[in-house]
């Protein structure tokens, strides 16, 4: 028998309330909440067979075996980077990103090149012939990926029992609906149940599932909060499509790092992984150029050089402008308070714009060097040293402090050809790197005396 009922969730976060309230409990957001009704059957999953049912039993941890967890390949080097080293067997990967950003064609190209696993794509936006169309544009032969356009999870269970495949994707979770309950696809509570149903599907086949997932405007992944919980890993696929290049970012991960990115170049024929994103990030080669400087930073396990820009002008309007890309704009106006307090340099009544090349959006505090550096450069209009680059973290009483991995970040500029690397003198390298001059300062305004004089 069917039980229905009427439940109240707040749709920021999927708070679930048997009443209206006006303000959410749970994150303090007012008129967010919204009435479904709903109606719950209870029935075995199609993948189980009757009576065959896995029954866990407690144990003991000295009972529990420590195998490290069985990894399946995956041609795609970024992806396989970005999830610690290829896919888990069992394991739930939901990917977001804003529209048209290449999420379908990533998964896509996934199917299609994984030639060793059998893979089920579901699609709920697109029809066959859609999908045979992007198929054709990639390029890409593949006889061990099937397709089905479906949207109820009952449908897909069935047919993934007679395909057994390796690995699912569906595209996208939002599209998917559970005849267990009575809710509009893209519910809160269809998501959640979808998900659920998905998610316990992956661990009692050991079958690993990618979930496609929207964004919202605010650029978090549409549906409760919960949904990103559930799941083993969150990747987070972003960029500009005025832009070529893509980056795919973890968010959450379960099974290896939280903080890894993989960078791919988009062309008409699919996404192209960029192998070596240092050389594509460092945009500007030639010298004499002011306000620009490149600093050594670290994503995840990686390290990369990228180009650091900025501008410095009078403010015309009266109050001066702070603009930033890719940079956080309030330790920006830190690091301004520190050029204008500690080193002397009038900055009140200037315009300063500051931009990461590439689109990248930088969370290394190392590159606060570089930004000082290309900021007094533009100010007094003097062009950087070439081959020269830049790793440390700016204090509020202008000290240089001590980055994390310093050893990395000086083997990378010496591979591309650099010179000389600015570091704190607190540093202490490890291993010793040839080919490049190592210069170590404990301020900021020796720095500036080094370099210009």
């Amino acid at each position: 028998m069917s039980k229905q009922k009427s439940v109240f969730f707040c749709t920021h976060c999927g708070y679930e309330s048997a009443k209206w309230l006006g303000k959410c409990p749970a994150c303090d957001t007012w008129n967010t909440f919204k009435e479904e009704i709903i109606s719950k059957t209870v029935s075995a999953p199609a993948w189980e067979e009757k009576g065959h049912r896995t029954v866990n039993k407690p144990m003991r941890l000295h009972e529990i075996s420590s195998s490290s967890e069985k990894r399946l390949p995956v041609p795609d080097g970024e992806l396989s980077r970005v999830l610690g080293g290829g896919l888990v067997a069992g394991s739930v990967i939901l990917i977001g990103g804003e529209p048209g950003i290449g999420k379908s064609t990533l998964m896509l190209q996934l199917g299609l090149l994984t030639e060793n696993l059998k893979t089920l794509y579901i699609s709920g936006e697109e029809s066959a012939s859609q999908i045979k169309m992007r198929a054709s544009r990639l390029k890409i032969e593949a006889e061990n990926c099937y397709f089905l356009t479906e949207t109820l999870t009952q449908a897909i269970f069935e047919e993934a029992k007679k395909l057994q495949p390796d690995l699912v994707i569906i595209d996208s979770i939002q599209t998917m609906q559970s005849s267990h309950i009575d809710a509009a696809p893209g519910s809160i509570m269809q998501i959640r149940q979808t998900a659920s149903e998905l998610i316990r599907y992956a661990k009692e086949t050991n079958t690993p599932v990618f979930l496609v997932g929207h964004i919202t405007k605010d650029g978090a992944i549409a549906g409760p909060k919960v949904l990103e919980h559930m799941v083993d890993t969150v990747l987070q696929f972003e960029g500009d499509q005025h832009f070529t290049y893509r980056i795919l970012r973890t968010i959450k991960n379960r099974f290896g790092p939280a903080s890894e990115m993989g960078l791919y170049e988009m062309w008409s024929s699919g996404l192209r992984e960029v192998t070596d994103p240092s050389r594509v990030l460092i945009s500007h080669e030639e010298g004499g150029l002011s306000g620009v400087a490149i600093s050594a930073m670290i994503e995840g396990n990686r390290p990369l050089l990228i180009e650091t820009q900025s501008l410095v002008s009078p403010a015309t309007y009266g109050t001066p402008q702070r603009s930033t890309t890719g940079f956080d704009a309030k330790r920006l106006n830190m690091l301004l308070a520190v050029l204008e307090r500690r080193c002397g340099f009038r900055l009140g009544q200037q315009d300063v714009f500051v931009n990461m090349a590439g689109g990248i959006k930088v969370t290394d505090p190392a590159v606060d060097l570089a930004i000082c550096v290309s900021i007094v450069s533009s100010m007094e209009d003097m062009a950087v040293p070439e081959k020269t680059c830049y790793a440390g973290e700016i204090g509020l009483g202008g000290e240089l402090r001590a980055v994390a991995r310093v050893e990395n970040r000086v083997a990378e500029a010496a591979r591309l050809g650099y010179k000389t690397i600015y570091i704190s003198k607190h540093n202490t390298l490890q291993e010793k790197v040839t080919g490049i001059a190592i210069k170590k300062f404990g301020k900021l305004n020796e720095v500036f005396e080094d370099m210009f004089g």
